[in-house]
């Protein structure tokens, strides 16, 4: 049985953004780029990755592709990669450089070693009300997630989570489906057509507390 990818809330990526701890997102796919700041530490090609730290740079790719965008120099009608913020990390000269090694096995945005998840095409705010306490936490989640990714988000606020049954108007919610297998849609499209406050509509789940504690 394949493992399920992780997925994380663009919030989760812009808060890795220093050069020690350095996580970008492009393509849906999120990479964490620790290691290559290590390895290339105080190296000029690292300051266009080091810009974009914690951000999406989808914009940088063909997503036919899957690599850097190219483009026909007119003065040496060679294809080159496009960089306009500049050279970066395994990407090659324009021309003959002599500090250049060729044999740099895959390019980092190739390397699925510094892949960590997915990038969630849609985050999604829900109100966790637990019954027993009254006490009431909002939380982003990635639409992409089952009840049970989401329950391991909810961990850090309540670490005895799993001692609750997890219920939305009433029905018990299958923890191995996401929020829309369980019939709570994503109303964001209509609420901002109808020009309502989302946050207003937020759903909420009702956490019912079971007999027996779990070992947090």
């Amino acid at each position: 049985m394949m493992e399920r990818p992780r997925y994380f809330t663009p919030s989760e990526v812009a808060s890795h953004c220093t050069s020690v701890d350095l996580w970008v997102s492009f393509l849906g796919r999120v990479c964490d780029l620790s290691p290559l700041m290590s390895r290339y530490q105080g190296d000029v090609l690292l300051l266009p990755i080091m810009e974009c730290a914690g951000k999406d740079i989808s914009s940088w790719f063909d997503p036919k592709t899957k690599d850097i965008l190219k483009f026909v120099d007119p003065l040496t009608c060679c294809e080159r990669y496009y960089t306009p913020r500049g050279r970066f990390v395994h990407v090659p000269p324009n021309g003959p450089c002599s500090d250049w090694d060729s044999d740099i096995g895959q390019p980092w945005w190739k390397d699925r070693r510094y892949e960590v998840g997915l990038l969630s095409a849609k985050t999604r705010w829900i109100r966790i009300l637990n019954t027993l306490t009254s006490k009431e936490q909002l939380l982003e989640v990635c639409s992409e997630e089952t009840l049970e990714e989401i329950l391991q988000r909810f961990l850090r606020f309540n670490s005895h989570a799993r001692s609750y049954t997890w219920k939305h108007q009433g029905q018990i919610l299958d923890m191995r489906k996401t929020l829309a297998e369980n019939g709570i849609m994503d109303d964001d499209l209509e609420l901002d057509q109808l020009r309502l406050d989302r946050d207003i509509f937020i759903p909420t789940i009702l956490l019912n507390f079971n007999d027996d504690l779990t070992e947090g």
